[in-house]
């Protein structure tokens, strides 16, 4: 009677340590649910890869820019606190180009209902994902 317990709770151990096997992922959660975000709220007009050649990007009145030279563009460093901006609260200067592109922070406030915390996480690891892309320096 104890050996066959003591299989029982055996074989409830492994079970329970296989179902809590998960697929290694390469890249941080952060930028895992990032690149998701991104390619469902930037990539139509951003693109796939980031460089502004979405399928929606020629019907704008000015062209997306390529985010993937947001470090080349601001001294070799990836401008994080600006990018989370423009994508929370938009940027009215002509340097970002039309007002064409959403701003997301309302947005993500209602997908999150509210949820401040959320919302932040959310544009963070969008940011976290567009410096995973950012070209090299040659």
């Amino acid at each position: 009677m104890r050996f066959k317990f003591s299989l029982v709770a055996f074989l409830l151990v492994v079970c329970a340590n296989r179902a809590q096997d998960k697929p290694v992922s390469v890249e941080p959660p952060g930028v895992a649910a990032g690149k998701r975000f991104y390619m469902e709220h930037c990539a139509s007009c951003h693109g796939l890869d980031g460089h502004g050649v979405g399928p929606v990007a020629s019907a704008l009145k000015a062209p997306p820019p390529d985010l993937t030279t947001l470090a080349q563009r601001h001294n070799g460093k990836f401008p994080a606190e600006y990018v989370g901006g423009i994508i929370r609260f938009g940027q009215p200067i002509a340097a970002h180009g039309s007002s064409d592109m959403p701003v997301w922070g309302p947005v993500f406030a209602v997908l999150e209902h509210g949820n401040e915390v959320a919302v932040r996480k959310r544009i963070q690891n969008l940011v976290d994902y567009l410096a995973t892309i950012q070209q090299k320096e040659s």
